[in-house]
């Protein structure tokens, strides 16, 4: 909830409650709060969650909003209610558990092909995008289901109906979302598993950034020639999302962590595709026409204690200031051994 400080004589002395709207409020289908979702899962939302997207909703058919995998292989069935609805949607959202718990192997991976137009089997995309040492037995994959429905946190009724089947032992989440309205800005204030751990945008942090490898081999020239962190096309929004002070570390595909660089620009721009940021590079440097020295993924795993989404031009969860210097650290002793 968002609460307006109130002051007397320069001290803050009481809040006042701020009134909130949902989607319906501006006209909205249910359809945008859907889009919204879908697109801001993996990097904002539930970027410490660890979400790989399989499959979203076709228009007429009997389907959740959204399907995703963790990296167990686990099913998370995702149902978006823009605004106040009837009980029966938690019964909607269980019939959908229950048909997706018996869907095959087979079913999910023609699902998610047809959501990608990846060649690849599920199982290896999978794989990839947790970077396992194996990929999962397609008999792992779908033994587990959890319910997320989403909705306005006005309404009551859905929140009710959630709280009684987690009290069933369903695993059902309720995640509410509120809309405020200052003059002609709009926020929305959303609360993501698990537990709402978002950092401070405004904290120093450190980001395993991509550099590129699967689109484009010579990008990752681009970058440390430069002294840049760059992302191109469709995907160069993502500079938006690292800050003056925070450390990169440069992922390479198929490789591990090749540098580490401290930013120190705003956001630029090369081009209408590429946008990107100087840095001043805080570790040895690959060179171009010389083999590539890079700290493998599973010792930065093994270093930051973390899990990360590597299917993604930012490798989530961020680490904390102490996280990523400890971690430049002990790349660059790598990297110099």
């Amino acid at each position: 909830m968002l609460y307006k400080l109130g002051s007397t004589n320069g001290t803050f002395d009481r809040l006042e409650l701020v009134a909130f709207k949902d989607f319906s409020s501006f006209g909205s289908s249910e359809k945008d709060l859907e889009n919204l979702i879908a697109n801001s899962i993996l990097n904002v939302l539930f970027r410490d969650a660890g979400l790989m997207p399989i499959f979203q909703e076709r228009s007429f058919q009997p389907e959740a909003d959204i399907y995703a995998l963790n990296d167990q292989g686990e099913l998370f069935i995702f149902e978006l209610k823009r605004s106040g609805v009837e009980k029966s949607a938690v019964h909607q959202v269980l019939r959908y558990s229950e048909v997706a718990g018996q869907w095959s192997y087979s079913t999910l991976e023609k699902k998610y092909q047809q959501y990608t137009d990846d060649p690849s089997t599920l199982t290896e995309a999978h794989k990839e995008a947790f970077n396992l040492e194996h990929p999962l037995e397609s008999r792992e994959i779908n033994t587990k289901q959890h319910l997320v429905v989403i909705g306005s946190a006005a309404d009551d009724s859905l929140i009710n109906a959630v709280d009684y089947w987690k009290r069933q032992g369903v695993s059902i989440e309720f995640l509410p979302y509120r809309i405020y309205e200052f003059g002609k800005d709009k926020y929305f204030e959303f609360f993501a598993l698990p537990y709402d751990r978002h950092k401070n945008p405004g904290d120093m942090k450190g980001v395993i950034f991509d550099t590129n490898r699967s689109w484009n081999q010579d990008s990752i020239w681009y970058m440390m020639q430069n002294d840049r962190v760059a992302a191109f096309g469709d995907r160069k929004y993502f500079i938006k999302r690292i800050n003056i002070d925070d450390i990169v570390f440069f992922s390479h595909v198929d490789t591990g962590i090749v540098a580490a660089a401290k930013v120190e620009s705003e956001k630029k721009e090369d081009g209408t595709e590429t946008w990107y940021r100087d840095v001043r590079f805080i570790t040895p440097v690959p060179r171009e026409n010389e083999n590539i020295r890079a700290m493998p993924f599973r010792q930065v795993s093994e270093i930051t204690g973390k899990r990360f989404y590597w299917a993604s031009t930012i490798k989530t969860p961020y680490l904390s200031k102490s996280e990523a210097e400890n971690l430049a650290h002990e790349l660059k002793n790598y990297l110099d051994g």
